[in-house]
């Protein structure tokens, strides 16, 4: 590539991060912030996106009173990826956190520390997924930022265990989605009398398999179609812990089961802000983490599923509410992805913005309603772990080791543990795996290499199922766009070098 080209698209990729951070919140009092994320909630799975099954009330009243992020994606097709973008407004693999199981690295500038310094009092319930909870653990939440947090290391079903600021595991008995909203509301409360503004997330363990609900939850699912039945799904056993298959009606019983919980929570929670007149200012903020796994997908009306970089793998459902600014109803048609969660909390909070490379963009401007199309790419880029040679420890083993007991097993553990490694030289294999970029209109996409490399360019705006390949049909728009996307992975891995610190 030309030097000209690279300094062209190294002054685009900059630009993002240069009007961001010379954006500060109106005057006035900061809005209370209150993150909420899905785990493996797919886009199609909401009343208010058509799905002709599951019954989401108050997802359904967010969309039809805030701001429906109709583009909305994941910036990866995997949870702590996608977790770490939205901790840090960069892509997971400029800190090695590739896929489930890799941690967050200690150095990383996370939105709960920049609102902390800020003034505000953050809190982490339910799923981490970024490192271990305990006390010890350099990357727990504590350390990301937060001054109180219940969490788990990973996902969680019904009578779920939690680490408390970092103690030994305790056992909460119930539905573990109102179990977390309830600690939630207990913050927040603290908060108030605090005199301080609240950051709360709360990443919920729904609807994650191996599933389980309540009697009255799945009662509102016992007539799915005949059909479903025909068809077995392998999942984990709630029983053993183990692989098993199971016919699919009464998989996606449980499921959506665990989905509506989900749903009725966030309603607790809501309810609780307009009870104590403090839902006017607080940005409410839902999403999910990647695509429906195989096991629950099934209504999707997206080529892929969780794993994949197609749209059923990256695109989730997204609405905010924050009556103070979003008076009417909007739906967008802007892409939007979770690394602009920070930059965008940033924005409406008044707070600088971190001096390292962002992949997010502030969309602060799509609230207030003056954002119209997006300009700038979305990357996405599966690490190609398996080419992977640099295997030196980013930190040691006893301070990566999981506590927090769940039903799937890991060999024989039923607890996680993380790992993250040093990359202090740049290879050319370095550059593979699955990768992505998506433009306002354009989508194209790499897999595979050398002869066996296949790349696909679709129309998403006139094609989202991605039928239709356009690469012989247009192979300049598909040569300047994979020119952007390697541009882009350079300066990835040069934040995995560890350089940015």
């Amino acid at each position: 590539m030309r030097t000209t080209a690279r300094f062209l698209i190294a002054v685009a990729l900059s630009l993002p991060t240069l009007v961001a951070a010379a954006s500060f919140a109106a005057a006035g009092e900061q809005p209370n912030i209150v993150l909420l994320m899905g785990d493996d909630h797919g886009w199609d799975e909401t009343g208010y996106n058509g799905h002709p099954h599951l019954k989401t009330q108050v997802l359904d009243q967010m969309a039809t009173s805030g701001l429906k992020l109709n583009r909305f994606y994941s910036a990866h097709p995997s949870c702590s990826p996608t977790r770490g973008s939205v901790m840090t407004g960069r892509h997971p693999n400029r800190y090695g956190t590739f896929a489930p199981g890799y941690s967050i690295r200690p150095e990383e500038i996370t939105i709960a520390k920049l609102l902390h310094d800020a003034g505000y009092l953050c809190g982490h319930f339910g799923k981490w997924h970024l490192g271990p909870v305990k006390a010890s653990s350099p990357t727990n939440p504590g350390a990301m930022g937060f001054q109180q947090w219940l969490s788990h290391d990973n996902f969680f079903e019904l009578n779920p265990w939690f680490s408390r600021n970092g103690g030994p595991p305790e056992q909460f008995q119930g539905e573990s989605s109102e179990i977390i909203i309830e600690q939630a509301v207990e913050f927040i409360k603290s908060a108030r009398q605090s005199n301080k503004p609240f950051f709360t997330v709360v990443w919920f363990g729904s609807p994650h398999e191996p599933y389980s609900g309540l009697p009255e939850d799945l009662a509102l699912y016992d007539n799915l179609p005949a059909s479903y039945y025909e068809k077995q799904v392998s999942l984990t056993s709630n029983e053993t812990g183990r692989p098993t298959k199971r016919p699919l009606d009464q998989v996606l019983r449980e499921r959506y089961a665990e989905i509506t919980a989900m749903d009725r929570s966030i309603g607790t929670l809501r309810q609780w802000l307009t009870d104590n007149q403090l839902r006017d200012n607080t940005l409410v903020w839902y999403c999910g983490d990647n695509g429906t796994s195989g096991d629950g997908i099934i209504t999707s009306p997206f080529r892929g599923q969780k794993g994949n970089h197609y749209e059923g793998g990256v695109r989730v459902p997204g609405v905010i509410e924050w009556p103070q600014q979003i008076a009417a109803s909007r739906t967008s048609d802007v892409n939007g992805v979770t690394s602009d969660i920070l930059p965008t909390l940033c924005d409406v909070a008044g707070v600088p913005l971190p001096d390292r490379p962002l992949d997010g963009i502030s969309l602060k401007p799509l609230i207030t309603g003056d954002m119209k199309t997006r300009g700038e790419p979305i990357f996405f880029w599966t690490f190609n772990m398996k080419g992977d040679t640099q295997k030196k420890p980013y930190l040691d083993a006893n301070l990566q080791s999981g506590t927090t007991p769940l039903v799937k097993k890991a060999g024989n553990l039923n607890t996680r543990n993380f790992t993250n490694f040093r990359h202090p030289e740049i290879k050319d294999s370095d550059r593979n795996g699955v990768r992505a970029i998506l433009t306002d209109q354009y989508k194209l996409i790499v897999q595979g290499e050398g002869e066996k490399q296949k790349i696909e360019l679709f129309d998403i705006r006139a094609d989202a199922e991605e039928t239709s390949d356009l690469m012989a049909s247009n192979p300049d728009r598909a040569d300047d766009l994979t020119q952007k996307l390697q541009a882009w992975q350079q300066s990835v891995l040069n934040s995995l070098t560890a350089a940015d610190y």
